[in-house]
Formats: structure tokens, sequence, C-alpha cells
């Protein structure tokens, strides 16, 4: 194994220990898994389950009980009562997190847990621990190709220490899978521009595609990504069309599928999500567009009280409200979308974040030491960006790795601000700050070089 291997190969072992040390820690319980209307269904073995990840892990559960993907706590909250069709979020994490649900539920020691409903939270855990040191090693072997060995191990390291990377890969949410399928869109985007050929562009749509299936956001990685590679390839035109078209089919083929299950079982045009319409009525409204919580979101006196129907219906009611509010409101709209930029890059307000992270199960601490380390990781990384956008043969790579943090901003401007919106682009964040630090390690050693030669006279 090369020294590089090794290394790496340390870094990730740090990661991982890093990251089972935050559940194992952190995230120790148990207590009280309380539905909405205050009826205990069971004792969770970690800590209470809160926001979005109540849904991801009974929806998990759910699928791998054979039910589909149908609103999960429906049986519960309404018994007797046929569970109606979901589409929350989109489905990739609750696909890649049913298998380990049906794991425990089937393996052969599943006998030896003694919680009345496991709700399987710390084996979930777990498994996006392991994706979580996966992507600090994908991370490495990007940061290689983009720099050079020494980026690589830098990237690798600064994703295996930073908060703001590990305390997603503690949470049964989407935020893991994503930054997982971004860094594989950003490594297979490479390889094809290297090396043109029409299997790699099909590699870099199918990855596209899932990572929309992951958040629906990054679906712009199909015409920002792919079709800009594309254009951008030494070839004729007529093959540059040619492969756009490829990696443009093979992402509809990977988001087809559920786009049509969608189609099938709402009532309004359904495609990736019904979650575009609670999140606009949330984000749009007057607690929203004044005071201390500009720029942010809430269910409270915004996206309460939901209208009749099943969830496209909803979506379709709370899409309208927020709308029609920023109509009404125009004036302020330019404000109110600086505010949410300002609140997912930590600049307006960030500790703010403190208080309203731990609404997504974080804690405050660690969103306190990932402010931290967040300021040093972003000036590193603007230097980078300056360093690679000075190089000619670099400036394609840039493009690459600025993409993420494009589509996060077009999100941030669409809805609100969060810092956990950045997890898509937490991966070039580290990155550009490899090239920015290996950079001002070489210039610093050889300004220290040129101090140590002596000057000769005749």
């Amino acid at each position: 194994m090369s020294r590089f291997g090794r290394v790496l190969l340390v870094i990730v072992a740090v990661a991982f220990g890093i990251r089972v040390a935050y559940v194992a820690i952190a995230k120790a319980g148990p207590c009280p898994l309380v539905l909405a209307d205050g009826k205990r269904i069971g004792s969770a073995p970690s800590k209470c389950l809160r926001g979005d990840e109540l849904f991801y892990n009974a929806e998990a559960n759910y699928l791998a009980a054979g039910h589909g993907f149908n609103e999960p706590l429906s049986a519960f909250i309404h018994p007797g009562v046929k569970p109606p069709p979901a589409a929350d979020h989109p489905p990739l994490t609750v696909v890649v997190l049913a298998p380990v649900s049906w794991f425990v539920d089937h393996a052969p020691l599943s006998w030896m847990i003694k919680e009345p409903l496991h709700d399987h939270v710390r084996e979930q855990r777990y498994a996006m621990v392991v994706l979580g040191t996966l992507l600090v090693a994908l991370v490495g072997l990007l940061g290689r190709r983009v720099g050079g060995g020494a980026v690589g191990l830098v990237a690798a390291a600064i994703a295996a220490v930073s908060p703001n990377i590990w305390v997603n890969d503690g949470l049964v949410m989407s935020e893991t899978l994503t930054a997982l399928t971004v860094v594989g869109a950003m490594s297979a985007a490479l390889w094809w521009r290297d090396r043109p050929s029409w299997w790699r562009a099909a590699a870099l749509g199918g990855v596209c595609g899932l990572a929309a299936l992951a958040r629906v956001e990054f679906l712009l990685l199909v015409p920002l990504l792919a079709l800009v590679v594309a254009f951008s390839l030494p070839q004729p035109w007529s093959v540059r069309w040619k492969q756009a078209l490829v990696a443009l089919a093979t992402a509809l083929v990977v988001v087809a599928p559920w786009v049509g299950f969608n189609l099938a079982r709402f009532h309004d045009p359904t495609f990736v999500s019904t979650n575009d319409g609670l999140t606009l009525a949330g984000a749009n409204c007057d607690a929203m567009f004044h005071g201390r919580a500009t720029g942010f979101w809430t269910l409270q006196s915004c996206a309460d009280n939901p209208p009749p129907g099943d969830q496209s219906q909803v979506a379709t009611a709370f899409r309208r409200r927020g709308l029609d509010y920023m109509r009404g409101h125009a004036s302020r709209v330019p404000l109110v979308v600086l505010a949410r930029l300002g609140r997912t890059w930590s600049l307006f307000r960030p500790l703010d974040m403190v208080t309203l992270n731990t609404g997504e199960d974080r804690e405050e601490w660690v969103t306190r030491i990932g402010l931290v380390a967040y300021y040093p990781t972003l000036l590193f990384a603007v230097a980078g960006a300056v360093v690679m956008g000075r190089r000619r043969a670099a400036r394609d790579a840039l493009w690459i790795l600025l993409v993420p943090a494009i589509i996060v901003t077009l999100n941030t401007m669409a809805t609100y601000g969060q810092t956990r919106f950045r997890a898509g682009t937490e991966p070039s964040l580290a990155l550009l700050a490899a090239v920015g630090i290996v950079a001002t390690g070489r210039w610093l050693r050889s300004r220290r070089n040129a101090k140590a030669t002596p000057v000769l006279t005749p």
C-alpha cells in the first residue's frame, strides 16, 4: 500500500472512532418515544427523535415491515383507518435504512430485543456512521484527483474531524446520503471529464439522479454539473450533445420510477416530494419576515391547521398560501432572502442556530464547536478557490467543486436559511480548504527558504 493509502486509512479510522463515540455517548438513552397526540408507543434505545428524524425512522421501519411508502404513524394516530400515501421526503434515505430495520427484526439474536416496539434508531444511527466514514475516504480520493496526495489527505482530515460533517452521521436524516451522493457526482464528473465515454456519462447521470432522491434540490446537478461538463469536453459538438443526452436520460431513468409512483397514488400532481408546500408556507409568513426569526421557518402560526385531503392536496394549499404571502409582501422579499442566505452560510445571527438546531437533534455544544471550525474552513476554502481559479488547468475542477454551493444557495433563496442545508457542500468546503491550506504551506515554505538562502555579492 502506498504512503497516501496508509495515511488515508489512519484518517478514516479516526473518523470512524469520532462518529462511533458521538453516537455511543451523545445519543445514549433510552427515552420515551411519544407521538403528537401524547400517546406513548414504545421506548427508544437512543435519545428522543426530533424533527424529520421521526419520519425517516418510522418510514424505514414501516417499509421494512412490508407496508410500503404510506404514512407510518397513521396506524397509531388513526387506528383502523387505511394509512394514506406518504412522500414527505425523497425516498433514498428510507430505502437505505429499511434493510437495517429488516435485518434487526430477522437477525438470529433479534429475540433478545426487549423493547415492546423497537424503533431501530440505534442501528440506523450506526448505519449512518458507516456511510459517513465512507464519505471521508471518498473525499480523500477526490482531493488527490483535484490537487494531489497532500490535498487529498488534508481534505480527508478536515472531513474526519469537522463537527458540521460528523454530526450528520449520528442522525437518522438525509444529510449523510446527500453528501455521499454529491461527492460521488463530483468524482464521476472529473472521471468523465478526464476520459470521456458513454458509460461514464451514464454513471454521472445515475449518481445525479440518486442525489435528487436524497434531497430534491440536487436534481440541479444535472444541468449545472452533468450538462456543463458534457459541453466542455474536448470532443466534437455532435459527441458532446450525445453524451449530454446519455447523462440526462440516465438521471431521468433513476428518478422516473419514484415520480411515476407518486403521480399514480396522489390526488394532485406530485413528483419527488410533498414537502415543498409545507416549506413555502412555513417560510413565508409574518413571523419569518419580521423580527429575530427573519429568514427561518416554523410550523407555528405559519404552516399549522392543514386543510383536508391527502399530502398532495395539503401541499398544494400550503404552496398557494406561501406564494400568495410572498406576492403580498414583495418589497420585503429581497431582505428576507439575504437573511436566509446569511443563516445558511452562518453570516447572519449565527448564534441563533445554537438553539434552533436542537429542533433537528443537534446538541448545542456541537453547533458551537461547528461554528468555531466553520469560519477558518470557509476562509481557507475561499483561498483555495482563488488558487484554483488562477490555474487554467484547474478551472474545470473548480466549477465542479462550486456546483454544490451554488445549489445550496439557490435552494436557500427559494426556501429558508438553515445550516444543515450546507451538508451537500461541506465536502466541497473541505476540499477547497485543503487546496488553500496546502498552497499556504508551500508559500510559507518558499518564503522561509528564500530568507535562508545567502545572498552572494561580488
